[in-house]
């Protein structure tokens, strides 16, 4: 469908041939590198946003979602016989082991990636 679109619209450039060319191959190469068009690029650039036409063609929004801030992990302990869960931690006297021992938030980089704009 597109290519038939370009078919149609390429004839009517007229002396413009040179100029129509050079936009088609500028807006093709940056779409192929930087999956945007130059004015797409811009706005991104602008709004600070991660936009891009091929996330439109791939279904998505146009504009990467603002990613929400993860809930910080339950915190469990053992009990006799059973697992119980926590939100506070630091009321809990004592300070008990938590059952995982695995992290409790993002690392630098998995935040830097939550936050990242384009560029």
């Amino acid at each position: 469908m597109k290519m038939i679109w370009l078919a149609c619209v390429l004839p009517l450039v007229g002396c413009a041939w040179p100029i129509a060319t050079a936009v088609v191959g500028t807006n093709v190469g940056s779409v192929a590198t930087i999956q945007r068009t130059p004015a797409v690029a811009v706005y991104s650039l602008v709004t600070g946003r991660d936009c891009s036409v091929v996330r439109l063609d791939q279904g998505r929004t146009y504009c990467r979602p603002i990613e929400p801030e993860p809930e910080p992990p339950a915190f469990c302990t053992r009990s006799l016989g059973t697992v119980n869960c926590w939100k506070d931690p630091a009321s809990l006297p004592g300070h008990p082991r938590g059952v995982a021992d695995g992290p409790i938030g993002l690392t630098a980089e998995q935040e830097a990636d939550r936050v990242r704009t384009w560029l």
